[in-house]
């Protein structure tokens, strides 16, 4: 006696969003990488040991029944249901039952996918569900069916689009692809007449307590059903997106802070209403999506233990957030967030909420959370933020770090700790990511290789804003891939507070430079491990902080010392042991933006910034640019 089939594909569709794609095919055969989709669905199938598939046809169906035969060309063996009338995915459903196994996998014949279909039915088995739908967020979440589901992921509703005005819902969509026991089937679906699985059937199972339990994946999944989606889908094949979000390997992930790095800092956000997207955001996370990285925001919500917003209303501000996204074609993969917060004393103040946790922000539960749940590796994964106490997070967490100078801009002063790199804006931090980094690291190989023996001091000199302190992070990682230990020391912290320099004097009279050398001297000829305290400037206001930075720094570790006068001074250390030294070379026009940006966000009006350009390219440039001369090497990012 044949088996029953474990799977069902829709694949009767008359395809008439494709227009002329599908005007002699049917949909699930048009290509994809020269293949069929229905041939990748099949193979996928395969591949997760299922190998007994009704294919549910109609439209040209001889054209699938020629291709695949039984389907022993295949490894797998296929029934086929061959629609007379066409009766919508329910009506087709209702009329396959009989030949569907107790529990069987749906598939729709025009989604390209690449999904661990062995999880997602172990998982259906596990829970005991009626029906088990796979659910993500997508890039168009305002014409896709929306899923609501509790907080134990059972599905409470399904919102069909058009959804209407002013309505927040998160952006999850049912994915067309779903695990049903057939039992759970019996009238629910029509014996005659035209029904849709998602808009008829599914809301009929919720209304008659059926359990249809949400798994939510970050793996590809996509709608080719119209020609632009058909060639996203055939781009996303092509750069091997749908590899880097499978299972089979590690994925790597930007997590996110949100207030102040995606929406507007408004102190204690509590409100929907109060939820703005600064921009560039939604090109930015957009960019993310495409590139195969996981969005994965953790965010402190310290308002739900304060009572200022309750866990319901913490999701609507969380709905409206995917909305604004979702309408730039962006999306989140994931949102963890932490309801406490340790102090109390607020009037309206949630006590069970009132603890010291492990989730909340710079602990790094959040992401150890997410890196467990979805399998992501933090070698390749970044935290992005506005506080030092998102970068903070991201040290704790053991991933490299970018500082934003939105929001608080770093300068709540929270922790003394120094991001990896720093960008204006989300946009530049994510180009810098899928990108620039890369491109970097890529020019320091040659470098990175010439300074691993012997080394105890590496300078790293240039013009103001060059890229010295990425040139530094950088070959800082390089050191560490070949087993040095490695500390960055920035100039800056030395510079004299504004109020106590005078412009015009030249580069060298703006530095405290006898307490640089004196540092640098007695750490460097330390034979026993020594803590090195260096100074914290704050940029925006030229004055220096109270706290420093503490560098433990062992007899064997290397020092790179990078600032404008690093290649200036390097000619005043007693320090013994090899002494490298690199100047950071720049195009004019590129420096000239950076420095508009620089200025502009430390509030110095115009005409002060040309005076203070001015006397820098009078009393600075000039030696500065001389050093070059005499580096070890030149590097132009």
């Amino acid at each position: 006696m044949k088996e029953k089939c474990e799977v069902a594909i829709l694949a009767g569709g008359l395809g008439t969003r494709l227009g002329k794609l599908s005007a002699n095919l049917p949909k699930p055969m048009l290509p994809i990488g020269g293949v069929p989709l229905l041939c990748h669905q099949i193979e996928l199938c395969r591949k997760n040991n299922f190998f007994n598939i009704a294919l549910l046809v109609h439209h040209f169906s001889e054209k699938i029944t020629d291709y695949f035969g039984d389907g022993e060309d295949f490894d797998v063996s296929i029934e086929y249901v061959i629609e007379k009338k066409a009766r919508g995915t329910a009506g087709a459903l209702h009329d396959a039952l009989p030949v569907l196994s107790r529990n069987f996998l749906l598939l729709y014949g025009d989604t390209f996918m690449d999904v661990n279909l062995r999880q997602l039915w172990n998982i259906h088995l596990e829970t005991g569900a009626c029906g088990t739908l796979f659910l993500h967020p997508n890039n168009h979440p305002q014409d896709s069916d929306l899923v609501e589901i509790d907080e134990n992921k059972n599905v409470k509703s399904i919102l069909p689009y058009p959804h209407p005005t002013g309505q927040y819902s998160r952006n999850l969509v049912n994915a067309a692809l779903c695990v049903l026991k057939k039992e759970s089937l019996r009238d629910m679906s029509p014996s005659s007449g035209k029904a849709d699985v998602a808009k008829h059937m599914f809301p009929k199972m919720i209304k008659n307590d059926k359990f249809l339990y949400g798994y939510i994946s970050p793996e590809y999944i996509k709608d080719a059903g119209t020609p632009e989606r058909l060639e996203m889908v055939q781009k996303d094949f092509i750069n091997g997106l749908p590899e880097r979000l499978s299972d089979r390997k590690s994925r790597s992930a930007v997590f996110l802070d949100r207030d102040g790095t995606l929406n507007k800092e408004v102190n204690h956000l509590n409100s929907s209403e109060q939820l703005e997207l600064l921009p560039g955001v939604g090109k930015a996370v957009r960019s993310l999506n495409r590139s195969g990285k996981l969005t994965v925001v953790v965010t402190n919500q310290p308002v739900v233990a304060r009572g200022e917003i309750t866990l319901d209303g913490l999701n609507k501000v969380h709905a409206c957030l995917d909305k604004k996204l979702g309408h730039q074609g962006a999306y989140l993969d994931a949102l963890y967030f932490c309801p406490h917060h340790p102090d109390k004393g607020f009037s309206n103040e949630v006590e069970e909420l009132k603890i010291k946790c492990q989730c909340r922000k710079p602990e790094s539960g959040l992401i150890d959370q997410a890196c467990a749940e979805l399998k992501i590796s933090r070698a390749d994964s970044w935290m992005v933020g506005d506080s030092s106490s998102d970068i903070e997070t991201g040290r704790r967490a053991g991933i490299r770090t970018i500082l934003l100078r939105t929001g608080h801009c770093g300068r709540d002063f929270k922790f003394a700790v120094r991001p990896d790199y720093v960008f204006p804006d989300l946009e530049e931090a994510v180009h810098w990511i899928l990108e620039g980094h890369a491109k970097m690291m890529t020019e320091l190989a040659t470098i990175a290789t010439k300074l691993v023996d012997g080394q105890r001091l590496i300078f790293i000199g240039g013009l103001a804003r060059a890229g010295k302190s990425f040139v530094a992070q950088g070959l800082m990682e390089f050191l560490g891939i070949f087993g040095f230990t490695s500390h960055i020391i920035s100039l800056d912290g030395w510079l004299k507070p504004k109020n106590l320099r005078e412009e015009g004097s030249g580069v060298l009279s703006r530095y405290d430079i006898s307490n640089v050398v004196s540092a640098l001297d007695k750490t460097a000829n330390s034979q026993s491990r020594i803590v090195l305290h260096e100074p914290i400037y704050d940029r925006f206001n030229g004055t220096r902080l109270d706290s420093k930075l503490e560098h433990s720094v062992g007899p064997q570790d290397i020092l790179i010392v990078e600032g404008v006068p690093a290649l200036l001074i390097k000619e005043s250390l007693s320090a013994s042991g090899t002494i490298s030294s690199i100047f950071v070379d720049v195009d004019p026009e590129v420096r000239s933006k950076r420095l508009k940006k620089d200025y502009s966000w430390r509030k110095i009006i115009e005409d002060d910034l040309q005076k203070v350009l001015l006397s820098r390219e009078i009393d600075e440039s000039p030696t500065v640019i001389q050093s070059k001369f005499h580096a070890d090497f030149v590097i132009k990012l």
